[in-house]
């Protein structure tokens, strides 16, 4: 079957009493065994019954099935947020002693969590940059655990060469673990590309519409142990599991990702063209565009669609902020790729608290505006643009 069958017709992993079409919300604690055997079993992992929805839901266990189907991955787990998933994963990876090689092109949390808070338990980041080759051999040694990236940095719109990443981190026999929240992962196969383990924000394209926050880590299973661990200690530890309400309303979002995502990234490369033609905006960054400096490379290792958020900069801060106040139809708000298009200004919100000289390492300019593109027509939206430059 076709991505978008399977995302529509994966089946439940036991038939459900009344023989519902959609998963039903089990808001429940716990579940009633027949025997101590089972309930043993359970509990061991020897089965696929739930024991406790703090680690295994049916309605959350619905929804990351459907998640395999779709990627062919070996496991995946569903967590309360994308953070969640960045930070669970990490944590089952590194160790006190161990560095994490990464970008300075992050956005502000994930920046924060592998240079800030994984630090005070002795997680050393070695951050470099990660379209240069010779560099990246530089950074990795014996004590590195992971490569991590963002498939399409944000905001800055960067593109690393994946298997030229996978290819080094692979002969020191560590992980690449990559963020693709950018572009869904029913548009390609990030494995084939050698990356070993995903994380996603689910609560951006998957939600449908910004409808709950959520995080999937997807698990290719070239890591080895990683699994287990997840499994049998991050989720029992952490508690970071997805709520089965919030998997639930992700699950109806997964059956129209494609038709949405179709409509976001055609809506967002027109308008990247038609925004070229306003003088006042002095850059259009968008990998679509055919002259973007990374275009080539995400089209080899993404396909043809380059997602749904661009930037464009104006003269300085202050017409950033004028402009935003005078949008009349975009929402002047964070998130991304919500059924509504979205501006922020992201060096005084999402990277507002760092300094003046982390934002220029980050490359994080005052000039700059981030637009999440969403399902209305082009032509509102160009309007809307236009007469809030003017």
């Amino acid at each position: 079957m076709k991505k978008q069958t399977i995302a529509i017709h994966t089946q439940f992993q036991h038939r459900d009493a009344y023989n519902a079409l959609s998963m039903p919300v089990y808001h429940t604690a716990a579940y009633e065994f027949d025997n101590a055997s089972d309930m043993a079993d359970a509990f061991c992992g020897r089965s696929d019954l739930p024991d406790y929805s703090r680690v295994m839901n049916p309605t959350v266990t619905f929804f990351e099935n459907k998640v395999k189907a779709l990627t062919g991955a070996t496991d995946v787990i569903a967590v309360n947020s994308g953070m969640a998933a960045i930070s669970n994963t990490l944590m089952a990876l590194a160790a006190s002693g161990k560095n994490i090689v990464s970008s300075r092109h992050l956005f502000g949390n994930t920046y924060s969590l592998i240079a800030g808070s994984l630090l005070r338990f002795g997680i050393k980041p070695k951050l470099c940059d990660l379209t240069n080759v010779e560099a990246v051999e530089k950074a990795v040694d014996e004590q590195t655990c992971c490569i991590f990236l963002e498939i399409i940095t944000n905001p800055q719109l960067e593109v690393a060469d994946l298997k030229a990443l996978c290819r080094i981190a692979h002969e020191k026999g560590i992980p690449v673990v990559a963020d693709t929240t950018v572009i869904p992962f029913t548009e390609f196969n990030i494995h084939e590309l050698g990356v070993d383990i995903e994380v996603v924000s689910s609560t951006k394209y998957l939600s449908g519409g910004a409808t709950s926050i959520g995080g999937l880590i997807i698990d290719y299973g070239t890591c080895q142990g990683f699994c287990k661990r997840m499994r049998t200690e991050m989720l029992f530890n952490f508690g970071a599991y997805m709520t089965p309400h919030v998997a639930y309303m992700q699950t109806i979002g997964l059956e129209t990702l494609d038709a949405r995502y179709r409509v976001q990234s055609s809506n967002t490369l027109a308008l990247a063209r038609k925004l070229r033609t306003l003088p006042a905006i002095k850059s259009v960054n968008y990998v679509g565009l055919e002259d973007n400096p990374y275009h080539e490379l995400a089209q080899q290792q993404f396909g043809p669609t380059a997602g749904a958020m661009m930037t464009i900069d104006l003269a300085d801060q202050e017409a950033c902020f004028n402009f935003i106040n005078r949008l009349k139809l975009i929402r002047r708000a964070t998130n991304l790729f919500d059924s509504k298009s979205l501006a922020i200004h992201p060096a005084s919100t999402i990277f507002g608290n760092f300094t003046d000289r982390q934002r220029q390492s980050m490359d994080v300019l005052d000039t700059t505006i981030r637009l999440s593109i969403g399902l209305e027509d082009v032509d509102d939206l160009f309007e809307d643009i236009r007469q809030a430059l003017s």
